[in-house]
């Protein structure tokens, strides 16, 4: 069972769309060691856990449960650095049904930078595809069942996605692209530290069989800044019953012997307000017209109209109950 929280995990930072810097992105999302990838290994590995070390298995859901996260943020990045053909130059008052009044060829940037599925089968807005366009697959999943191999091959997935965001990173000087790229640079990190962590509990001597590789990503501004804030040191549960044995593996000194000490929170973080999407008209979407987008603020607003004991505003007891189409008593 899951439970759905409306905001993001690390905050969108503004800036110009960048759609090449999106494609690049797309390789963290759905490329072989992508986001997609890490979500659906470890929550895998937890479904399919079995014998009774708990701590083991709260740990591979807790880490799954975050990286679904990361997706969402990875995608809304994506979404955001796409968000406005650099091409259409119309204004709010242009008739709606000329997409390209004030440009003549608003979706040219497709024919030149980044992925031209994202304009042509999605509407500016992210895939599970790489940055090839080659479509996410389940053969990326390791699941042996053997939780040391597991562990390590996991150890090597995060190290291997950190040295390849450190990539992304110096790809582009974008601020909105390069803020999500940091985040998750950081929260590489930590993961490497839960699962090193992990494999030293069983007695697995991890530094000598995987060094891992030494990428400085402190260099970089936005991850010095939270690298110093002990982003890397923690790791949220996400188990709203309170009965996560994480904490039993995910303490004391981290195994990197960088001085980090590993903790987890109690409560989960807050997130950060998630972007609302513009209308794309030049995409014809989301194709919602006048009298569609008039009802659906009719149904919203009668939604919040609507309380246990009857229409709010209703006048006397016999008003009745208030209608969710119309917002009129019945």
């Amino acid at each position: 069972m899951f439970f759905s929280v409306q905001k993001l995990i690390n905050e969108i930072v503004p800036d110009e769309p960048d759609p090449a810097a999106a494609n690049a992105l797309q390789e963290g999302l759905g490329g072989q060691f992508g986001e997609m990838r890490t979500m659906m290994q470890y929550l895998f590995q937890s479904f399919n856990f079995r014998g009774n070390a708990q701590p083991y298995k709260d740990l591979l859901h807790s880490i799954g449960t975050e990286e679904i996260a990361h997706v969402e943020l990875l995608a809304t990045t994506i979404a955001t650095l796409l968000d406005g053909a650099p091409g259409y130059n119309g204004k709010a008052s242009d008739d709606l049904d000329a997409p390209a009044a004030g440009g003549a060829t608003p979706l040219e940037t497709a024919l030149s930078n980044g992925n031209i599925h994202h304009f042509l089968v999605g509407a500016q807005g992210a895939l599970p595809v790489d940055s090839a366009g080659n479509p996410w697959s389940g053969s990326y999943v390791y699941n042996s069942g053997n939780l040391p191999l597991d562990l390590i091959y996991n150890l090597m997935l995060e190290s291997t996605g950190r040295l390849q965001k450190c990539r992304l990173y110096e790809m582009t000087a974008n601020k909105t692209a390069r803020a999500t790229i940091a985040y998750l640079i950081v929260r590489d990190q930590a993961h490497e530290n839960a699962f090193a962590k992990a494999l030293e509990t069983l007695g697995v001597d991890w530094g000598k069989l995987l060094p891992i590789p030494k990428t400085h990503a402190e260099k970089y501004p936005e991850v010095k800044v939270l690298l110093e804030a002990g982003v890397h040191e923690k790791q949220y549960h996400f188990d709203i019953s309170g009965q996560s044995q994480l904490s039993k593996i995910f303490s004391g000194p981290g195994p990197m012997h960088d001085g980090a000490t590993l903790s987890v929170p109690e409560d989960p973080p807050q997130g950060f307000p998630v972007p609302p999407a513009r209308e794309r008209f030049e995409e014809f979407a989301p194709g919602l017209d006048k009298e569609l987008l008039e009802h659906v603020q009719e149904i919203a607003e009668s939604e919040l109209a609507v309380t246990p004991g009857g229409a709010a505003g209703a006048s006397g007891p016999d008003a009745g109950p208030v209608s969710k189409v119309t917002g009129k008593a019945t």
